[in-house]
């Protein structure tokens, strides 16, 4: 009998971690959630600590992606059906460091601000406020447009 335990996945959002796990559980299959905690009572640790993994058997991980695989319910709708118009109604681009799919769009975190809305808060005492968006890869690290 095959006890060890796995990394699964890896995500950034502990409500989606949440939402595969209650999947999972509803299928039979024994998993949890590690860095749930840290993640949801301080999000800016998120990104040191890795994200919330989700942990499973060793011995489930095919019956799982098939499981995954087959389910279309976690699909969230267009940027057109959510009446989201700021994100980018495109496919999302794969990296072009390093090829993964792991990208999200949001913002930005080495260029956040244009060099006006720095110097213009600079001079009236306060926070930019408009900030630039693009997409991240959360493997690599690496921001583009």
């Amino acid at each position: 009998m095959n006890d060890k335990t796995v990394v699964y996945s890896t995500y950034y959002n502990p409500m989606e971690a949440n939402i595969i796990k209650a999947k999972l559980e509803d299928s039979g299959f024994a998993c949890f959630l590690a860095d749930e905690n840290v993640a949801t009572l301080n999000p800016l640790y998120n990104q040191a600590i890795g994200g919330v993994k989700l942990i499973v058997f060793e011995r489930d991980v095919e019956a799982i992606n098939n499981l995954l695989a087959e389910d279309n319910s976690l699909n969230i709708g267009s940027a057109d059906e959510t009446g989201d118009n700021e994100e980018p109604t495109e496919e999302q681009p794969d990296c072009p460091k390093c090829g993964s799919k792991n990208v999200g769009y949001g913002m930005a975190t080495d260029k956040k601000y244009s060099l006006w809305a720095t110097i213009l808060a600079f001079l009236t005492f306060t926070t930019p406020i408009k900030a630039n968006k693009c997409y991240h890869c959360y493997n690599c690290g690496y921001e583009f447009k």
